[in-house]
């Protein structure tokens, strides 16, 4: 298969690009909105806007990382010196943590994937993947709607489709690749272009295939969070049994339809992964600014408002990602950074007054090492002055690394903790990470 989705119409695919899909989307039912966990961002009112208090000991989720997608039979592998870009985190690497590669539906070219998923291991990363088809003699056609090629998994191929995807998962380990989840289909609800699966198909794999996978299940990858998809997953205890990370994607979802209720209710035991996007768009440059700071913004909505415990781009290197075509990191890539070379995994975020002013987006997280890391966003046009208050801590010292339309995780001068606090400098249309220690 050779089409490269969810690029612009320009380069010549032949599904529905994401934006045209999403132009659309006035069409489907919006969700009511819920009542944003605690720490969820909303407008402040005058009588907030005052210090951020950090308190260690208020816990929220654990964090696992941060990072993209490889696909070798789309666009070209990462080079080796880009493989360290990415998963490194030395000066002038992104620190991701986590790759995104695809099962594809033929073995032969399952060797493609290895070396970058061999090096982002030996950087410490986490490899999950996504399958978009089934091999061809497991598939079916159908009518959907104006689709009369629509494909989906034929019914008495439930049991090959998992040795498929068992099949792979040896192969990855055997070549020193230990896959940390499998997904059952990349967004089931957005096929076109691959395998279209209902929320009762999916369950019915999950009950009676998915326990004999040989590593952790990912589902469902709806591609706008969906949750009339995900619902009836969350409300079936034999499937949900099966399920180890509830994963979603977040194209055009609304920042209100973030939190989910139900998953906080009947998903206990369960990770939450949000484990593909890119945003705004595909079409502009990734160094677009003030643009590129809607990254910084939309990241710090999916963790503190949806609460998800990792962050996944999609193509990693590409002209809208955060690694641009000659290796170097982006304006969007810088955004990301802010969050994956100082938020580690097994960090665990803090629950901080989120929106402490208009225009500027705060979230905290503590690590095992004793480190506080605080990412601040300040989409507004004037400089804040923000005073934090550090508590149960003997943190004295706050280092910071600051992106703007001029500059890139530039280290800025650092300060002391004095009575438990100290004054963040957050810069108009800028993001800035502060590590207390």
């Amino acid at each position: 298969m050779t089409l490269r989705r969810n690029e612009p119409a320009a380069t010549g695919s032949e599904s529905p690009t994401r934006r045209s899909v999403l132009t659309m989307m006035g069409a489907l039912p919006v969700l009511a909105a819920a009542t944003p966990p605690a720490g969820a961002s909303q407008a402040p009112s005058a009588a907030a806007v005052g210090p951020v208090t950090v308190d260690p000991a208020a816990e929220r989720q654990t964090i696992r990382g941060f990072g993209g997608m490889n696909h070798t039979a789309w666009i070209d592998d990462l080079t080796p010196a880009q493989r360290d870009t990415a998963f490194g985190n030395e000066e002038g690497q992104l620190g991701f943590s986590v790759l995104r590669i695809p099962v594809h539906e033929d073995p032969a070219d399952w060797s493609g994937e290895v070396a970058t998923a061999r090096r982002a291991i030996e950087h410490g990363a986490t490899v999950i993947a996504s399958p978009w088809n089934p091999p061809d003699h497991m598939v079916e056609t159908f009518v959907r709607g104006d689709q009369t090629d629509a494909r989906r998994l034929r019914y008495d191929m439930y049991g090959a489709y998992a040795q498929h995807l068992n099949d792979f998962y040896r192969f990855m380990k055997d070549n020193g690749v230990d896959l940390y989840a499998l997904s059952v289909q990349n967004e089931p609800d957005y096929a076109h272009g691959w395998t279209w699966w209902t929320p009762e198909e999916m369950i019915r794999f999950l009950r009676e295939n998915a326990g004999s996978i040989g590593t952790k299940v990912i589902a469902p990858e709806s591609f706008q969070y969906v949750k009339s998809f995900s619902d009836p997953i969350l409300n079936d205890p034999e499937a949900l049994a099966n399920l180890d990370v509830f994963g979603a994607h977040l194209y055009g979802t609304p920042y209100e339809d973030f939190p989910y209720p139900l998953f906080e209710e009947k998903g206990e035991g369960e990770e939450l992964w949000m484990t593909e996007v890119y945003h705004p768009n595909s079409s502009d440059s990734a160094d677009l600014w003030p643009q590129a700071l809607e990254v910084g913004e939309h990241m710090h909505h999916a963790l503190v408002d949806a609460e998800f415990q990792a962050y996944v781009w999609w193509y990693i290197r590409r002209y809208y990602g955060p690694m641009r075509e000659d290796g170097l990191i982006s304006k969007r890539g810088a955004n990301m950074a802010h969050f994956s070379k100082f938020v580690r995994p097994g960090y665990v975020r803090i629950d901080v007054p989120s929106n402490p002013r208009p225009n500027v987006y705060v979230s905290a997280y503590k690590g095992d090492d004793g480190k506080v890391a605080v990412v601040a966003v300040n989409t507004g046009t004037s400089h804040v002055a923000q005073r934090f208050t550090v508590e149960n801590t003997a943190a004295s010292r706050v280092s910071s690394w600051l992106t703007d339309e001029t500059r890139n995780l530039e280290p800025q001068r650092g300060c002391t903790v004095a009575n438990a606090s100290f004054t963040g400098s957050l810069p108009a249309e800028s993001v800035t990470t502060f590590v207390i220690e």
